[in-house]
């Protein structure tokens, strides 16, 4: 348990360290491994903590929010922070389903879904409460794709996002995963040929 825990506070200060490197990094934006976490968090506890598997990642995007929050000058609570903490909490929601699961393709899979849809539902809370966008179904397309003028392009944190979910996902799964379930092929060839 301890070691899941340092996993936590390493990713919450990774998460810092990047916020505070700024936008000059676009290869950085949204590269953390915090979904991940949330995503596996299920998996890194025994299921006698699994709140503790749960309210981990809020935690720790709570305490990296506030630094970097505070560091920016930005509201410690907003609209858009609470819909970013309900989008991870459906992430780890998500994770529960992989408790004991051994095939690393659905591991992926719930990454992809997980990143997916935290993306969707901050970006559309991102476009119902920013007044930079139009209220219409042109203004929800600029919220997922192009943003806000004088701000990265949103859809460079969708692409970081994916990278980064699907990469610490892999990372966590190679760890906890036994060797047998990374050696199985996707298709078997001599069932393939009988069909």
């Amino acid at each position: 348990m301890i070691p899941a825990i340092l996993l936590f506070i390493i990713a919450t200060v990774y998460r810092v360290v990047l916020g505070f490197a700024g936008s000059g990094n676009s290869w950085a934006f949204n590269f953390a491994p915090l979904a991940a976490l949330a995503l596996c968090g299920p998996s890194l506890f025994p299921r006698r903590l699994a709140f503790t598997a749960f309210a981990l990642p809020l935690v720790a995007l709570l305490a990296s929010d506030i630094v970097l929050n505070i560091h920016y000058g930005a509201a410690i609570l907003s609209f858009a922070m609470v819909t970013r903490y309900v989008a991870l909490a459906l992430i780890a929601l998500l994770g529960r389903h992989l408790q004991g699961s051994r095939r690393p393709l659905e591991w992926l899979s719930c990454s992809a879904i997980g990143t997916l849809g935290f993306y969707l539902l901050t970006n559309s809370a991102s476009w119902l409460t920013d007044p930079a966008y139009a209220k219409t179904v042109a203004g929800w397309v600029q919220a997922l794709t192009i943003g806000s003028p004088g701000y990265p392009p949103t859809w460079m944190f969708l692409r970081n996002s994916f990278a980064s979910d699907l990469l610490f996902t892999m990372l966590i799964a190679v760890c906890l995963l036994p060797r047998a379930a990374w050696e199985k092929p996707l298709v078997s060839f001599k069932s393939a040929a009988r069909n």
